[in-house]
């Protein structure tokens, strides 16, 4: 459900499909690639108010996805931790 906010922008809740927590997303990300500010987690803005049955989402992907992500970053903090000490 979108929101508004302070100012002109207006804002939609949407749930971390990562860590589950409710973010609140700017409007004029809908439908792009947003990261959760708690995990880092991944995952396309979409608010489920505007969704019908015709536009499905794909959520293991984009679960997937993410953990690829976090893995990644992990592994590259991990690497640049070994090579400073």
């Amino acid at each position: 459900m979108a929101t508004a906010s302070s100012g002109t922008q207006v804002f939609f809740q949407q749930g971390c499909p990562v860590c589950g927590r409710r973010l609140e997303i700017d409007v004029n990300l809908l439908g792009r690639r947003v990261y959760c500010q708690h995990c880092g987690g991944g995952f396309v803005a979409m608010d489920a108010s505007l969704m019908t049955a015709a536009a499905p989402v794909d959520q293991a992907d984009d679960r997937v996805d993410a953990l690829l992500e976090r893995a990644a970053v992990a592994l590259e903090q991990a690497s640049a931790d070994g090579d400073a000490g």
